[in-house]
């Protein structure tokens, strides 16, 4: 979307449309949740004829994170499991490997939900593969809220304090986080494939651990 029609969105509908539009990208679906949270910053930065307010669009961005990404994780935790378990050995995903990822996701969940934030990609699709790999819910909550709270006061604040600079600081900044994803990502998919008997092992054992555990 281009920057004239966020301004347009941003000039009707204030902080809400920084809320919505964050949601939306939050929840999985294409939007320029970011650009529109910059562009309020900025226009915050640019005195009271904007009708905006740094406080209140760092606040509507936070939210709409938080809600979208609610949003994609209960959608992952209803049907993302039933529909890797259908189309998943398509990809490669098969019962045996999805379990593994069960296991990463409890031990590593909230590192990747936290930082996924910052990252584009990401964004859209880690509250939705919390969900599908079984992530608790408090603890998604948890490091999903800081997340929402800390991407929303650096971006929101970037804008508020470079104005229209932030738009070109902001370019580097998420591709230093799509490079560092893509580092951690393939570091995870070596370790991965050297230790996936064992790692296969555990989250069996995980799992046989959690069906003694359920009430008879």
């Amino acid at each position: 979307m281009p920057h004239d029609e966020i301004a347009v969105l941003l000039s009707r509908y204030g902080d809400l449309a920084v809320f919505f539009g964050v949601a939306i990208e939050s929840a999985g679906v294409p939007f320029p949740g970011e650009a529109t949270l910059l562009a309020a910053a900025i226009a915050s930065g640019a005195g009271a004829a904007s009708g905006l307010r740094i406080e209140g669009v760092i606040a509507a961005a936070a939210a709409g994170a938080m809600l979208g990404d609610n949003v994609g994780f209960w959608a992952g935790r209803r049907l993302g499991l039933p529909l890797l378990a259908r189309y998943g050995p398509k990809i490669g995903i098969d019962a045996r490997r999805l379990k593994i990822g069960e296991l990463l996701f409890a031990r590593h969940g909230g590192k990747i939900v936290f930082f996924g934030r910052f990252v584009a990609f990401l964004r859209a699709f880690a509250a939705l593969l919390a969900g599908a790999c079984g992530l608790a819910p408090l603890r998604f909550f948890l490091f999903n809220a800081a997340g929402a709270i800390v991407w929303a006061s650096a971006f929101g604040g970037l804008g508020f304090a470079f104005g229209h600079e932030a738009r070109r600081l902001a370019g580097p900044i998420g591709l230093l986080g799509l490079v560092g994803a893509a580092a951690f990502f393939t570091f995870a998919w070596r370790f991965y494939k050297v230790e996936e008997t064992r790692l296969l092992a555990e989250a069996e054992a995980a799992s046989n651990r959690a069906a003694q555990d359920e009430p008879s």
